[in-house]
């Protein structure tokens, strides 16, 4: 005979749990990504100032983001806090519940189209998120690149078949990053070797990268990726290919950074 263990969330740890019970010093919740362990959100902890009513904050069967206050697993008691939430805390961790729900969902489809018992399964699912960090990243490299990216990582046709198949019915998010250029040159041939500079930024391979011409001497650079850290990532080489070929022809580099947007729901 086996017992199980109880996994704890650690203190910090930002998590999404289901109220079960409302009294007048708070309410009673389970987490929902830990088997339905209860914790306590406590009334100063619900928001700011005086509470007279609990009701008016929190509903029965409603789910909340809160944030781990204090653990005692020999006591089993955990103490959360729901005004130490910011928006954009509560954002990104329903975005990650949003997202799990769509792995698990991927991989039971996989499951079913390529006939894959549970190991293979799971064995699939491994060599995914250690090529690509996670299912849903794999599955949005094949939609934009194709089955190609599978090469070299042990999959059979007919499972990479599968894959393709459901990611090309996927509707990736794409997000831009953007900003103007102000480049100069006192060089007799100062327009191409702006013109060059451009256009080695924009050969990158992993973002789309766009260069368009707004006036003398601005241009607005544009890019597009998948997601922000990866356009990120690839802002920084990029200018600083373009500023170490300006500055060494003498001229002036300047980037003003516009405001980033999502240029598509996925």
């Amino acid at each position: 005979m086996t017992t199980a263990i109880q996994e704890f969330p650690e203190v910090g740890e930002i998590v999404v749990a289901t109220i079960t019970r409302i009294m007048a010093q708070g309410a009673y919740v389970t987490l929902d990504e830990y088997n339905g362990i209860q914790g306590f959100l406590h009334v100063s902890e619900i928001a700011t100032g005086w509470i007279r009513n609990v009701e008016k904050f929190l509903k029965t069967g409603e789910k909340k983001v809160l944030l781990v206050k204090r653990v005692d697993p020999r006591r089993s008691e955990i103490d959360l806090s729901l005004k130490q939430i910011s928006t954009d805390q509560k954002k990104k961790k329903l975005l990650e519940i949003k997202r799990g729900e769509k792995e698990r969902a991927l991989m039971d489809n996989l499951k079913t189209k390529a006939n894959l018992s549970a190991s293979d399964t799971e064995k699939i699912e491994n060599i995914l998120v250690e090529k690509f960090d996670s299912v849903y990243s794999a599955f949005s490299e094949v939609a934009a690149k194709g089955a190609l990216v599978l090469n070299g990582l042990g999959i059979s046709e007919k499972i990479v078949a599968a894959i393709a198949e459901l990611s090309s019915k996927m509707q990736i998010p794409y997000v831009e990053i953007r900003g103007v250029l102000d480049l100069t040159s006192t060089k007799p041939d100062g327009i191409e070797i702006i013109k060059r500079a451009l256009l080695a930024a924009s050969e990158n391979k992993k973002v789309t990268v766009s260069i368009t011409y707004i006036g003398a001497p601005k241009y607005r650079l544009s890019i597009i990726a998948q997601n922000f850290k990866d356009a990120e990532k690839e802002l920084k080489p990029i200018l600083e290919s373009i500023e170490k070929t300006i500055e060494k022809s003498g001229g002036t580099f300047k980037f003003t950074r516009e405001e980033s947007k999502k240029t598509r729901e996925g």
